[in-house]
């Protein structure tokens, strides 16, 4: 029969098949149903049968009679007989002899009112529970795998598994298509983490709640991910540059956590995985074991010159004692080399060691422990030299020029050259002037040389702003017409939070609007929304609601929450049509009559998620159509701008890519393509997270300089703003044409673009004699040759072999890092540049393009013009000769520049001290492909 019994501990009642119910003394009347709940599932291995535990979770007795309980299927259902009754905080357990189906692998149960239609509660799960699934804690809490069953009492919410053993195994904050962390256990048995909470460090965040079946495995690898278009299940908040990770258990008890203060180059793991502590990994291994490997590789191989070059894919310096190479010819051992003690090798730094090669034969590189690091196998000589392209990370190919010491040569790929202008990054803003998350900028041109105006967004709170130089040679917001704090942004709708990336003028004015490109509305911060906005700024209300709204979304099936539109421009029809710009929807030449509606210009933006670049024309009616997309040399798209001045696009990389920038032309395929990389200036932090990149225009040139801006989305030690400089193009109709003699800056008559003694930069001593304004510097006029003998020739290190136009890294003694130092290359004595050493001891130049094949000698003098040391160094024509990518000749005019003044002076007086530098002209280079 059936039976219902009141237990003292637990109030329970079971129902079993049988023609009668007894129910025993309810102690209260009972209440209309309100508080049941499906508390405790047995789905498979029960006793006697699957059976299903509901819960009263209120304080009196509840009425069960007439309720009705399903799986998956819907038919057949049970309907709780007549005067069933659930004490408060009591148990009724439905076995399945009495609701007669049982309950599958992958199902679910639901509990419906008395009309069969309204639910009042269900569970449902994917695979068989190894004990139950039940609510964690008892009756309130998430459906998790109990320790144990529990049928009509309280569930065993104990974690199967040892939580003490579980880890935080691996960190992805910042590179991949989304944010994760990697969980593993130590332990030898799993480790149940349904119901378990993951916040960040924000608690006012709403933390995620890890799905029933989510086990920790021993020996594997658990991903929580972020949600994103092709993941819907996962946390909708991102993982910052300085940020936490936390994990709690099912009663709130903190069960695995790991901080960190800055992006991983790479991700947080353990190495060794589980026990290790975290580091820096070698590569980003979702899901699966650490790599913590060596981040050493062999990079280059000369079969001619006997030697080869290794360099590091990692983060930090990296000991390389005892490491040794092996080479072999089939028949034997042909040479070996051993890495000096107390050698280490710096991220992307380069090593050279010479030891005899055969024509055809395997190298093998070891650590201390004799482990292979990297090994590679040739049948035949490369003529020039086999080398990774790109550096580190490529395939070994054939190289274009042996490359000894500095970045490989290779066709089809960009080798990224030394940045042209001044070597620093400046703060423009005074400190605190914003709180971080300063994300896009643009340069308004004021029509004439006087500095225009800079727009920038902030992505966090959704601002805009308005932002003009002061008198202090500072920038900062105005603050006329309620600009002072930025403008708040919103949706065409009124509402929204805009996560605000990018913003472009069109035709250099904001009569017209200024456009916004975002991500997603950070109030739904799951939800992607790439959309390009239209905001009327010309009035004085400090929230602005978007004229128009184009929402790219259709385009980019897929992209991640926090992975979509980065940086915006604005390009001219008129110039598009002018270098033949090719439709790729059409095939032919661009024809703007073919979209009307969309003004006199396309819209390019910059997608992080795909690190791709896009054209489009965006219709008056709220439509758009891309009519082109651009492959870009990063792996991150930060911003994009179009520099009407030099007739291309630049692209630019944050941090992810050590500050790098590009430029692309259209080539004679009438596409945009990349045509030079560019490093980060010499004496810049490339951590620095900048985010936006803008430029000014030719007109407020000073010095044949023009300042360039960046907006540091961390706000590092209090600014968000910093300048730079750029060369301004040299004047048509007077190429290379020599100053006056004696007038600072300008170039010697016969060299153009050679520096000759001039004034200092305002606030700054002349280089070599502090005191003397104007005078010659001792390391700014070459050396006497007879100068240069062996004892002179200290411990600098460089190539041996160089092709026109290429960059080289030359090494000297780290005591110098910090101080200009002048290099010049000699037989005619040319000076390279004044860079900065860096902290490893590096310098980078660049062999001008014109310097002709033959022996040369490399020279490097300290300040006061004492020789540190010279190498000789081989100019070879590059295989095929190539022709430079990317303009004219932008060595022709060796670039010597100092530091400026931190804040010294507006535009006007932000001075490059590059006597006679010469820009790349712009030409339309022949179509590249890139590998």
């Amino acid at each position: 029969m059936l039976i219902a019994s009141t237990l003292a501990a637990s109030s329970l009642v079971t129902l079993a098949a049988s023609p009668a119910l007894a129910v025993t003394d309810p102690p209260a009347a009972p209440a209309a149903l309100t508080g049941v709940v499906i508390n405790e599932i047995e789905s498979k291995d029960g006793d006697p049968g699957d059976w299903v535990e509901l819960k009263n979770t209120s304080t009196v007795p509840v009425d069960a009679s007439g309720l009705v309980l399903s799986d998956s299927k819907g038919t057949p259902s049970y309907t709780i007989p007549s005067g069933t009754i659930i004490a408060a905080d009591g148990y009724l357990v439905l076995d399945e002899a009495a609701f007669g189906f049982g309950l599958g692998g992958e199902d679910l149960v639901r509990l419906h009112d008395t009309d069969g239609t309204t639910v009042v509660d269900e569970h449902a799960w994917t695979e068989h529970s190894p004990t139950t699934l039940g609510r964690c804690p008892d009756g309130t809490g998430p459906f998790a795998t109990t320790a144990s069953p529990t049928k009509g009492a309280a569930n065993d919410c104990a974690t199967p598994g040892a939580t003490a053993d579980l880890v935080v195994n691996e960190v992805e904050s910042n590179g991949d298509d989304t944010d994760w962390v990697e969980l593993t256990t130590t332990g030898t048995g799993p480790v149940d983490v349904s119901g378990f909470t993951f916040r960040d460090d924000d608690d006012a965040r709403t933390p995620y709640t890890l799905p029933a079946g989510s086990v920790v495995e021993p020996g594997a690898f658990f991903v929580i991910d972020q949600v994103s278009g092709s993941n819907p299940v996962g946390f909708d908040f991102g993982l910052g540059n300085a940020d936490s990770v936390r994990l709690y258990d099912t009663t709130g008890t903190l069960v695995a956590d790991h901080s960190w203060t800055v992006h991983s180059l790479v991700s947080y793991g353990r190495c060794p995985d589980g026990t290790g502590d975290m580091t820096t990994t070698t590569v980003s291994t979702k899901g699966a074991p650490n790599d913590c490997s060596s981040p050493v590789r062999v990079n280059e191989v000369s079969t001619s010159g006997d030697w080869v070059e290794l360099t590091s894919i990692g983060a930090s310096a990296v000991p390389l004692d005892g490491y040794t190479l092996t080479a072999t010819d089939g028949t034997g051992t042909t040479g070996t080399a051993t890495v000096s003690a107390g050698t280490s090798l710096a991220p992307a730094g380069f090593l050279a060691l010479d030891l005899p090669l055969a024509s055809a034969g395997t190298l093998q590189l070891r650590s201390s422990d004799g482990t292979v690091v990297d090994e590679h196998t040739w049948t035949a000589d490369p003529g020039a030299s086999y080398g990774r392209c790109p550096d580190g990370t490529g395939d070994i190919t054939t190289t274009l020029a042996a490359t000894r010491g500095t970045a490989n040569t290779c066709e089809g790929v960009l080798t990224p050259q030394p940045w042209p202008g001044g070597p620093d990054e400046v703060p423009l803003d005074a400190v605190d002037t914003f709180s971080g998350d300063l994300s896009g900028l643009d340069y308004e041109p004021s029509g004439s040389a006087a500095p225009g105006t800079l727009w920038a967004v902030q992505n966090g709170d959704g601002l805009l702003y308005k932002i003009v130089a002061g008198g202090d040679g500072g920038w900062a917001p105005t603050t006329a017409a309620g600009w002072s704090a930025g403008k708040t942004l919103r949706y065409p709708d009124g509402g929204g939070a805009v996560d605000a990336e990018g913003v472009t003028v069109a035709a250099d004015s904001s009569g017209g609007g200024v456009y916004v490109s975002t991500e997603r509305n950070n109030d739904q911060s799951s939800v992607s929304r790439p959309s390009v906005l239209r905001y009327d700024v010309t009035g004085d209300a400090t929230t602005l609601v978007a004229t128009d709204e184009w929402n790219l979304a259709a385009d980019f099936p897929g992209l991640g929450a926090n992975a979509g539109l980065e940086g915006i421009t604005w390009v001219p029809d008129t110039f598009l049509t002018a270098q033949g710009f090719v439709d790729q929807r059409t095939g032919s030449a661009y024809a703007p009559a073919s979209y009307p509606g969309h003004g006199d210009g396309l819209f390019v933006v910059g997608v992080e998620g795909t690190a791709g670049v896009y054209a489009y024309a965006l219709l008056d009616d709220g439509s758009f159509v891309r009519v082109a997309a651009m492959e870009t040399p990063f792996d991150l798209v930060a911003d994009v701008q179009f520099d009407a001045d030099l007739d291309a696009l630049w692209v630019a990389c944050d941090e992810a890519c050590s500050g790098r920038t590009a430029l692309f032309e259209i080539d004679d395929a009438g596409a945009f393509t990349a045509t030079t990389v560019y490093e980060a200036p010499a004496s810049a932090d490339t951590g620095l997270a900048n985010e936006g990149f803008a430029i000014a225009d030719a007109a407020t040139c000073v010095d044949g300089s023009r300042a360039t801006f960046y907006a540091d989305d961390n706000d590092t030690d209090g600014y968000s703003l910093r300048t730079g400089t750029f060369p301004c193009a040299e004047s048509p109709t007077e190429p290379g044409e020599p100053g006056e003699p004696g007038e600072p800056g300008e170039p010697t008559p016969g060299e153009p673009g050679q520096p000759v003694p001039g004034e200092p930069a305002p606030g700054e001593p002349a280089p070599g004699t502090p005191g003397t304004p104007g005078s010659p510097a001792p390391a700014t006029t070459p050396v006497d040759t007879t100068l240069l003998t062996d004892a002179t020739r200290g411990s600098i290190a460089a190539p041996t072999t160089a092709v026109p136009g290429q960059a080289v890294t030359i090494t000297v003694d780290p005591r110098y890092a910090g101080q200009t130092v002048y290099v010049w290359l000699h037989s005619e004595p040319r000076l390279l540049g004044s860079p900065v050493v860096a902290a490893d001891g590096t310098v980078r130049v660049t062999i001008p393009a014109d310097v002709p094949v033959g022996l040369h000698r490399l020279v490097v003098l300290d300040s006061t013009g004492a020789i540190i040391g010279w190498q000789e160094i081989e100019i070879v024509a590059a295989a095929g000769a190539p022709g430079r990518v990317g303009g004219g000749s932008a060595a022709s005019g060796p670039l010597a520049s100092t530091g400026l003044d931190g804040r010294g002076a507006v535009l006007a007086a932000m001075v490059l001290v590059l006597a006679g530098a010469t820009v790349l002209a712009a030409r339309r280079p022949a179509r590249r492909d890139r590998v």
